[in-house]
């Protein structure tokens, strides 16, 4: 069964093109509701993580890290929804703020869970799984 988290598009203040894609863990507030902070978890898009952009990655597709901040409230852009890569595949329309998640990544070491994809190619006789 599928989780659905509260994910955000955050800014960055370097004005990056495109935005962090987060997943919300933690709300928080002071006294007075007037300094909002977040706990998020980052999401890596597959060029900023180590080794690139590959053949098989999906253009929507982000890796959960482990990489945990604490954030501004303000920063957040636009809520937005990450499935996962069966529920991804079920859509029947697309938005800009669908993404989908196949694996975990660990930005410090640079590894993937789960660290193989199966991989489906057709063949004369049917299907091969490599």
């Amino acid at each position: 069964m599928f989780l659905s988290w509260l994910c955000g598009l955050q800014h960055d203040l370097n004005l990056r093109q495109t935005s962090y894609v987060t997943r919300i863990e933690w709300i928080k507030a002071d006294a007075r509701n007037t300094n909002m902070k977040i706990d998020v978890r980052w999401y890596y898009r597959s060029e900023e993580s180590i080794g690139g952009h590959r053949q098989f990655h999906g253009s929507k597709e982000v890796f959960l890290s482990y990489h945990f901040d604490v954030q501004s409230a303000d920063t957040v852009e636009a809520r937005c929804t990450v499935h996962s890569s069966k529920s991804y595949t079920k859509l029947n329309a697309i938005e800009n703020d669908d993404f989908f998640y196949r694996f975990e990544y660990n930005s410090f070491t640079g590894a993937f869970n789960p660290d193989r994809v199966a991989m489906f190619i057709a063949v004369p006789w049917g299907w091969c799984v490599l």
